[in-house]
């Protein structure tokens, strides 16, 4: 079972497992979205452009460090909605790079309800170089434990 809203503390740290992102990833999210812009599918076009070569999209490393996150299994059976985001795409993840994400709890609040708390955190997506290539907060809702 994951954390309630009481287990969370202002400042604990999270730190995910590390995902490489692949060629087929890409290829994959492309087509899952429909965005197929050439800075991720075309290798010659990307070879005269700022990177040198294809970048993953930035919403496939977003939807990648939310992912990471679910596996620490900290939400998992408690969280009720995600609530909302604000994002930043910092840099680019290219393919073969393998990110982690970090997610520090900020804030957290009860709600007007008994059962139920809202949780923020800052969160970061870093690649194997240590450098933060995304980050955001995301803001949850989770269940609070039961009053005895």
């Amino acid at each position: 079972m994951g954390y309630y809203f009481e287990d969370y503390e202002i400042g604990q740290e999270f730190i995910s497992p590390g995902r490489t992102i692949t060629e087929h990833d890409v290829m994959t999210f492309a087509g899952l979205s429909g965005d197929y812009n050439q800075l991720h599918t075309n290798t010659e076009f990307c070879s005269r452009s700022l990177f040198g070569k294809p970048i993953a999209h930035g919403l496939l490393g977003l939807s990648v460090a939310s992912g990471l996150l679910s596996r620490l299994g900290v939400a998992e059976g408690t969280t009720i909605a995600f609530l909302g985001l604000s994002w930043d795409f910092t840099g680019p993840i290219f393919f073969g790079d393998t990110v982690c994400a970090r997610a520090t709890i900020t804030e957290k609040r009860k709600t007007s309800k008994m059962d139920r708390g809202i949780v923020i955190r800052q969160v970061e997506l870093i690649n194997q170089r240590g450098n933060v290539v995304q980050k955001g907060e995301m803001k949850t809702m989770v269940k609070r434990k039961a009053e005895e």
